[in-house]
């Protein structure tokens, strides 16, 4: 099998690729630690390439990537396979893969613990400001509030307003 030949030849050394049997392939779309990184298997029936190989996301390594994403992977590869039909492909499913990859995983979240600490992060953006009360401009919304009814509704400071009361 010519294609066999060539695929150990082109991903030799290359650690993302691994020959499950001469009929079966991994490859790994995106460095070990990417969140976005998955894993496309392709296989070959008997009568491939004139039949499309068997391309399979069930890799335990996917298991944080959505059904629905997987799907949708597995769509967009199909069309390629219909587009080459009849030639060696399975370079050109992996190689496409790497190209897409961005596009693949657009719409995976990243994993769950940085948009956690994310929200903790929303929710207290006070601290800074009420620490740093010598700064005048880090005024918190009721400080703000207090200015704006002083001041007349052109955003106008009327005359006086911070003049000190000499009188007492």
């Amino acid at each position: 099998q010519m294609e066999l030949e060539a695929l150990r030849s082109i991903y030799e050394g290359d650690l993302c690729f691994r020959e499950l049997s001469p009929v079966s392939f991994q490859y790994r779309i995106g460095e070990s630690g990417d969140p976005k990184a998955f894993l496309i298997e392709v296989s070959w029936p008997e009568t491939y390439p004139q039949t499309a190989p068997v391309i399979s996301m069930d890799a335990f390594f996917n298991n944080t990537i959505s059904s629905a994403i997987k799907q949708s992977i597995l769509e967009k590869l199909m069309v390629e396979v219909e587009a080459n039909l009849g030639t060696a492909m399975t370079y050109t499913l992996f190689e496409y893969a790497k190209d897409n990859k961005e596009v693949f995983m657009e719409n995976q979240p990243v994993n769950t613990v940085t948009s956690v600490s994310n929200s903790i992060a929303i929710g207290t953006p006070d601290v800074p400001a009420s620490k740093k009360k010598e700064k005048k401009e880090q005024l918190s919304k009721t400080q703000k509030r207090k200015l704006a009814d002083k001041t007349d509704n052109k955003g106008e400071l009327p005359r006086g307003w911070n003049w000190v009361d000499v009188i007492k």
